[in-house]
């Protein structure tokens, strides 16, 4: 009975140390949670860029035309547009816009095709209004992007796609607009997958530092995907066992049950 006992001593002694350790390298630390740790040593007035996202084939455009005399506007609004109006632009942008081609072209009324891939939505507008200007002397040009999006999916607490109307967002933002990052994301290790010219781009982004203000990376282009890996205590979650707490839980009641039946022994 003797040696029987010491063994159950010794593992009860064991799992307490490993219960400890468990305890101890568990908890998460300041540089693993606070976001720019080292935005002190950063000049603030030089974080403001000029953002202007770039007009990529499969963009769709919404071209809108303002004259006092709308009726010199009808040469250059395509017929199914005028018909359906404002709520079809709405509920279905891929109709009533302009779908840039594979070729980066659109097709213009009177005007043609135009060149528009790799271009800014300015230098389309400037383009329009000084060829329109040969025809409507008082014509306003607005170009707008109108499947402007990115996904945000991984640990956050609202992940999905997201229509960004004003074309200017920046990765803090796509995760605000997901409800921020939850307790069980990797902050050092924010991904972001980004195509450009046929090919697809993956960058890591450290939220813990400041060097995102740096990076091509803060402001987002359409149909960027943010993915949120999870830290070692989400991987823990998904393994079926929710929290350190609980596993504590666990094994405490565990080493109870083995102490009871000892002591009846």
């Amino acid at each position: 009975m003797k040696p029987c006992l010491m063994i159950y001593k010794q593992l009860i002694k064991r799992s307490l140390v490993f219960v400890l350790c468990l305890g101890v390298f568990s908890c998460a630390s300041k540089k693993d949670v606070i976001y720019f740790q080292d935005a002190s040593e950063m000049n603030l007035a030089n974080i403001e860029k000029e953002f202007q996202p770039i007009i990529e084939v499969n963009d769709i455009l919404h071209i809108t035309l303002t004259s006092l005399n709308e009726e010199t506007l009808l040469p250059f609004i395509r017929i199914k547009e005028a018909q359906q109006g404002d709520n079809a632009l709405s509920s279905n942008p891929g109709l009533s816009g302009y779908l840039v081609n594979v070729d980066g072209n659109i097709s213009f009324p009177v005007i043609g095709t135009i060149k528009v891939e790799g271009f800014t939505r300015q230098y389309i507008e400037d383009f329009l209004k000084k060829e329109l200007k040969k025809y409507i002397e008082d014509i306003v040009v607005d170009v707008r992007i109108m499947n402007f999006k990115v996904t945000v999916i991984g640990e956050v607490k609202n992940p999905g796609v997201f229509q960004i109307v004003d074309e200017r967002v920046t990765l803090l933002e796509a995760l605000a607009l997901a409800g921020d990052l939850t307790e069980y994301a990797n902050r050092h290790a924010i991904t972001i997958i980004r195509e450009e010219n046929d090919i697809q781009k993956v960058t890591k982004i450290d939220l813990t530092t400041a060097d995102i203000y740096n990076s091509p990376y803060y402001f987002l282009k359409q149909n960027d995907l943010v993915y949120v890996e999870p830290s070692k205590k989400g991987v823990v979650k998904t393994g079926h066992i929710d929290s350190i707490t609980t596993l504590l839980a666990v094994l405490t009641i565990t080493l109870s049950t083995i102490i009871i039946i000892t002591n009846i022994k």
